[in-house]
């Protein structure tokens, strides 16, 4: 099996992601080529080595019509007091950004017929804005890619489907891009077909989305498993007012993931990055067992005291584990055949496990504590029925991690015809053995030993 580890410690945007998956890939450049064929009008992707409090890694660029976003977090009080930011009239491509294309941020109607003077003034993190700082807000109208055109999904729809992507990719492209748009509609009281996106800064979104997308499956991981997202703390200032972060729009992606601010001043995550997470990802939460084959880093633009990257692992012989619950209680005052009936009524309703321990319990009674373990879809039925069937008044409940080998079951030839055999492997581990009940069922019908039968098998 082959896990991917996704670790968001500094956030996540497309840019980041897609950077931290070249990693992975055998040819870095020859993969960005491949992005770059795609056939996203105007747009152009480069990927460079990047180091981040000293570790390296890649970061990405992508420029429409060779222009690169910039964007740039400013603290709240600066935000107060200077709203008419430094980078609205620093035109270096090059100067450092994290998000990057990341904000495609819809519009509704109300603001597309003003919004070449809306953007004026909500070039920040608003979640109506666009990306290209440079050329959206009005600082220089002589370029050519500057007509304020909108997008709809429909348009984006269209623009994916053009492409020259497998249409694995495609499915998982829209399907990202309907996460933002669902988001942007209850951000703004609006129906997803009311939200627009402006056309310059959805490019490069369209690109971080198809980017990822494409490189998820030609990683082709079996899962993906990714970290709580640290999406950053503060607020930010829109053209609505000032705004907390995580913005709107991706607050209502991450509901149901687990997030957490932290020191970071600004927005970490972005409605890109957490469409894609929600997306991809079979389960949010700690590393898994895994032996790790491959690591990417991801960097970003800016710079903090923790390095701003997102890392990924691959493992391509991930050992299993599973999310179980451990159910405890217990009982002083019930016999060994009550217990014995209410554990087989455990067993039957689904229980992975049911045993029990001697106990001693207040004023020095000998007691019996039951433990149940189950699967999270069972836990509460089987509550229900350890208070049917047992006199607890409270059980303890208990999240545990269970580490399983790979099984396997196959028929093989005996000398007693046929009878099944378990392979398990894992964790360094491989084992064979003849199935318990075949052995019981052969020694009654030759009238031998449970030992005498079991050694006549040969599993090899």
């Amino acid at each position: 099996m082959k896990t991917l580890y996704i670790e968001c410690n500094m956030g996540a945007a497309g840019d980041m992601l897609t950077a931290a998956l070249l990693d992975l890939v055998p040819d870095r450049d020859e993969t960005v080529n491949k992005i770059n064929s795609f056939g996203i009008p105007g747009v152009e992707v480069s990927a460079e080595t990047s180091v981040k409090c000293g570790i390296t890694g890649t970061g990405v660029s992508v420029r429409v019509n060779g222009v690169e976003e910039i964007s740039e977090d400013v603290d709240v009080h600066e935000h107060e007091h200077s709203h008419d930011h430094e980078h609205e009239h620093d035109h270096d491509h090059d100067h450092e950004h994290e998000h990057g294309h990341d904000h495609e941020h819809g519009h509704d109607h109300e603001h597309e017929h003003s919004h070449e003077h809306d953007h004026e003034h909500s070039h920040d993190h608003d979640h109506e804005h666009s990306h290209d700082h440079d050329h959206e807000h009005g600082h220089d109208h002589s370029h050519p890619h500057t007509h304020h055109h909108h997008t709809g999904m429909h348009e984006v729809k269209h623009i994916i489907e053009e492409m020259d992507i497998p249409n694995k990719v495609k499915e998982d492209a829209i399907e990202v891009y309907g996460l933002i748009a669902e988001a942007e509609s209850k951000a703004h009281g609006k129906s997803v077909d009311e939200i627009h996106f402006h056309e310059v800064g959805n490019k490069d979104a369209i690109a971080d989305i198809v980017n990822v997308c494409y490189l998820i499956n030609e990683i082709a991981p079996d899962r993906i498993v990714v970290s709580p997202v640290h999406v950053g703390s503060g607020q930010v200032r829109c053209a609505h007012g000032i705004l907390p972060v995580p913005a709107p729009a991706t607050a209502h992606i991450l509901k149901g993931v687990p997030i957490y601010g932290g020191r970071v001043r600004g927005e970490l995550c972005t409605p890109t990055g957490a469409a894609l997470l929600k997306h991809f990802a079979d389960s949010f939460g700690d590393m898994p067992i895994m032996n790790v084959t491959a690591i990417g880093y991801g960097m970003g633009k800016k710079d903090f005291e923790d390095a701003n990257c997102v890392r990924v692992m691959m493992s391509e012989t991930e050992d299993k584990t599973k999310e179980i619950y451990e159910l405890n209680c217990n009982i002083d005052d019930m016999s060994g055949e009550a217990i014995g009936y209410a554990v087989t009524q455990l067993l039957n309703k689904g229980a992975l496990d049911v045993f029990t321990t001697p106990v001693y319990m207040k004023k020095n009674r000998p007691g019996t504590m039951v433990t149940v373990l189950c699967k999270g879809e069972n836990k509460e039925e089987l509550v229900r029925e350890i208070f049917a069937h047992t006199s607890t008044i409270g059980i303890r409940e208990h999240k545990c991690n269970r580490y399983e080998l790979e099984r396997n079951i196959r028929e093989i030839d005996s000398p007693y015809g046929k009878v099944s055999v378990k392979d398990v492997s894992g964790f360094g581990v491989e084992r064979t053995k003849v199935e318990a009940e075949d052995i019981m069922r052969i020694a009654k019908e030759e009238g031998k030993s449970f030992e005498e039968v079991k050694d006549n098998i040969k599993t090899n």
